[in-house]
């Protein structure tokens, strides 16, 4: 396997086929308490979490599991009727996770995933998910979001459906594996903006690659559904810019970006030596450390963030 690093984010990095292969063995422990066929759900988190709530309930609906919507937690509809809750947050700590479960108690079934068992969310919700083994040192989030999203896409694949075209997750991991060793050349290393792509579920994906992107390098970073970026985001692209598309392409966007002047990645496409998506993360995951390192920050240490946001008696 390629070095990546050194720095702790980058041990990290490397760990998730192995982290994403435990959550796969794992998934049965978890069945009674993960959302059931047929059931509406509502999933909610903060930050990186959000978005892989984004990409969990776009793959369980559209795999025929039942109506899902993702929410970051602060913005959650109370009221509104749900058969459960799901709240991913590593730290288990994250204030509008905790309080939100702690108001709707009670009312609604309840399961956390979280990577801590000794944190406030292990009170507030009805049942933990603690994936003790994918916690992190770092304050950037990627293998606990990744890992936490292999567990609940394991879990629909037990159910026997996941939409067309997704992977099975035994090729992910080894997809994962490949990941670690993808080349990262000029043309995006020294890239000085990003736009990130997605449709359905890898619209989650590219919200979380160019948030990583900004948090561990600080660099320019955009995010959109893939259909959308012809109207008006393509502005943005040019020479020394990248377009980059988890999935497959929708027809002629290839042809656009280079119209326009700008590098076209696209891993994840259906087509022979690609990656599945979630692996093509762990790609933009490694570009944002080297990013980091060849101007001069430390992706341990990123600028303006903590590990885990706890707001005080004040901050409404």
């Amino acid at each position: 396997m390629t070095t990546i690093g050194t720095s702790r984010t980058s041990i990290e990095i490397a760990s998730q086929p192995e982290t994403w292969a435990r959550a796969v063995r794992s998934v049965g422990s978890y069945a009674d308490v993960l959302p059931r066929r047929g059931e509406r759900v509502a999933v909610v988190g903060c930050g990186t979490s959000w978005f892989m709530a984004h990409a969990y309930a776009q793959l369980r609906e559209s795999g025929g599991h039942g109506e899902t919507d993702a929410f970051a937690a602060s913005e959650f509809p109370l009221g509104r009727d749900y058969d459960r809750v799901v709240a991913l947050t590593r730290s288990g700590t994250t204030t509008e996770v905790v309080d939100l479960l702690a108001k709707i108690k009670g009312s609604v079934a309840t399961t956390a995933l979280t990577a801590d068992p000794a944190t406030p969310v292990m009170t507030v919700a009805d049942h933990a998910v603690v994936l003790d083994f994918a916690d992190e040192e770092s304050v950037v989030q990627t293998r606990f979001a990744t890992t936490a999203l292999v567990l609940l896409r394991a879990h629909l694949e037990a159910e026997g459906a996941l939409p067309a075209g997704v992977r099975p997750l035994a090729q992910a991991v080894g997809d994962a594996r490949r990941a670690l060793d993808t080349p990262l050349g000029p043309d995006v290393s020294g890239a000085e903006q990003f736009t990130f792509l997605g449709t359905g579920w890898t619209y989650g994906l590219a919200l979380e690659a160019g948030l990583k992107m900004r948090e561990a390098a600080g660099a320019w970073t955009e995010a959109y559904p893939a259909m959308e970026y012809r109207h008006g985001p393509i502005s943005i692209t040019g020479p020394g810019r990248v377009t980059w598309l988890f999935g497959p392409a929708p027809e002629g966007l290839a042809d656009d970006v280079a119209r326009v002047g700008g590098h076209f990645h696209c891993a994840s496409a259906d087509a022979p030596g690609a990656l599945d998506p979630l692996a093509d993360l762990i790609v933009a995951q490694r570009l944002a450390v080297r990013l980091a390192a060849g101007r001069g920050y430390d992706p341990d240490r990123p600028r303006n963030l903590t590990r885990s946001v706890i707001l005080g008696p004040t901050a409404a």
